[in-house]
């Protein structure tokens, strides 16, 4: 039986791909960004997507679709808006995930890895976390944490993050499933 997941997304979309390399059933892509190389993405695998630029629109079209693909984890990946209090409410708890890169609770928000470097951290990471309706503040599940070089830049320390965040995201989404089948 398949476990389907449906992904939000706004950028670049390396999360999706990095997912839909690990063999994980992506049931629909949807976004805020109609410029989203996620999109052409999605829609180079044959995956139905979606784009609404009004977020209130999209959380309540992403809600109908949830049910009509029968969702079992909704993934966040690159999703840049904080979902509203409601429409987090209106699913079960732990079934919005998302990555995030620091080591939450360090350098909430946007920038996070700017925020580390400006702080001269020694060292960050990526964390997967359970969505709540406040900004990064759901409950973690897993962590992988990397050395701040002194020649890191914001660009190339993104770059060193993104390498973990693919491979941890999609191992962290592969058992979130399995576990949940057991259940």
């Amino acid at each position: 039986m398949k476990h389907n997941i449906a992904v939000l997304l706004s950028g670049n979309g390396s999360n999706l791909k990095a997912i839909i390399n690990k063999g994980i059933n992506v049931s629909f892509v949807a976004s805020n960004n109609p410029k989203a190389l996620g999109l052409r993405i999605a829609k180079n695998h044959n995956i139905p997507s979606y784009f609404w630029k009004n977020v209130s629109e999209l959380e309540e079209e992403v809600l109908k679709l949830i049910v009509e693909y029968d969702v079992k984890l909704l993934v966040l990946a690159g999703y840049m808006r904080l979902l509203s209090k409601n429409f987090v409410n209106s699913l079960p708890s732990k079934f919005i995930v998302n990555v995030h890169p620091s080591l939450l609770p360090k350098y909430k928000g946007m920038n996070a890895i700017k925020q580390a470097i400006d702080d001269c951290a020694e060292f960050t990471g990526v964390t997967i976390h359970y969505v709540d309706e406040d900004m990064d503040s759901g409950s973690i599940i897993r962590q992988d944490i990397i050395k701040i070089h002194e020649i890191d830049t914001a660009e190339s320390l993104k770059d060193r993050l993104q390498l973990i965040e693919h491979h941890l995201y999609s191992d962290t989404i592969k058992s979130i499933l399995k576990k949940n089948s057991q259940d």
